[in-house]
């Protein structure tokens, strides 16, 4: 059956690109604030990353994601209110404001979780594409990765079985230059996307600084993968322009090629792609959205630990 998502036009593409950047920014000031429980990370300068992949999915579709998600929860549909209430610690969130930044799900919009262990996603996402498989549904599992995942056994594991088995799996690897502190050309051996000839099926290096990239990549894989044609690895070149964690002085990264990230970011490059006053009233409608956000999450009552029983 043929993909039948199509694409958002630009000013949808920059409204879910601004809503990630903003989202972060917003609860990067409430962490400093001592509103946060628990530790931050953040994906600032990836947006296009969980924007253009999810533009070709369905509600229906599945995707895991990783400790560093927020924007994959947001763009597959999370909401917004609950996000903020469980990052605050409050117990209208999604986990009653009990898991925190690292342990979001919302089986209704297909977000299995984020995962706080490297690389957890990915037998989590091979499963459930199995299981999607036979269901007979033409529905697809996404997941999410950093390239420090690559060096772990679930990597080989899940594309050796989704390859056996022709699952319709889509491998999203965010390449952001960094394992925690550590650069990549140190750890990383080879190209990741070129790992998938290993395994018989395509591997894609796509620009993730480039929104409609990567939703073109994405859309190609995903159409394969509901075709019953199997998997696709796609390597999105990406940048962290903030730290491991919010406090991370990140003294291990060279300003020149953080600069140049910036010089590139997605957010303004989409911005630019729509007239002035369509995106100062998106810029407008995002503000009060998450202002609001806020507001109800702190009226909330704080996470109880008799709800664990």
């Amino acid at each position: 059956m043929p993909d039948d998502v199509t694409s958002p036009p630009p000013a949808d593409l920059y409204r879910q690109l601004l809503l990630c950047r903003r989202f972060e920014e917003v609860v990067a000031e409430q962490y400093r604030e001592g509103r946060v429980p628990g530790p931050l990370h953040l994906a600032l300068g990836q947006e296009a990353t969980a924007v253009g992949v999810c533009a070709a999915l369905r509600r229906t579709d599945v995707i895991t994601s990783t400790h560093r998600g927020h924007h994959h929860c947001l763009a597959k549909g999370a909401d917004v209110d609950r996000m903020m209430a469980e990052l605050l610690g409050r117990r209208t969130g999604y986990s009653a404001g009990r898991n925190g930044s690292m342990h979001i799900a919302d089986p209704d919009v297909g977000l299995l979780g984020t995962n706080g262990i490297v690389g957890g996603g990915l037998p989590i996402a091979t499963g459930a594409a199995f299981g999607l498989q036979v269901q007979g549904r033409d529905d697809v599992a996404v997941c999410f990765f950093g390239e420090g995942a690559t060096a772990t056994g679930n990597f080989g594991e899940a594309l050796n079985l989704a390859a056996l088995w022709s699952l319709p799996v889509v491998f999203v690897c965010e390449n952001n230059r960094f394992a925690e502190l550590t650069p990549s050309s140190t750890h990383v051996a080879g190209e990741v996307w070129q790992r998938a000839e290993a395994y018989g099926f395509p591997g894609v290096r796509v620009d993730g600084s480039d929104v409609h990239a990567v939703a073109a990549a994405s859309h190609e894989a995903v159409a394969r993968a509901r075709a019953g044609d199997g998997p696709t690895l796609l390597e999105v070149m990406t940048y962290r322009l903030s730290g491991h964690y919010v406090g991370d002085p990140a003294t291990y990264r060279d300003e020149a090629e953080a600069q140049a990230w910036r010089d590139r970011d997605a957010v303004a490059r989409a911005r630019a792609d729509i007239a002035e006053s369509d995106a100062t009233a998106i810029d407008d409608e995002i503000s009060t959205l998450l202002a609001t956000a806020v507001e109800r999450a702190l009226a909330a009552p704080t996470a109880d630990p008799e709800d664990l029983g």
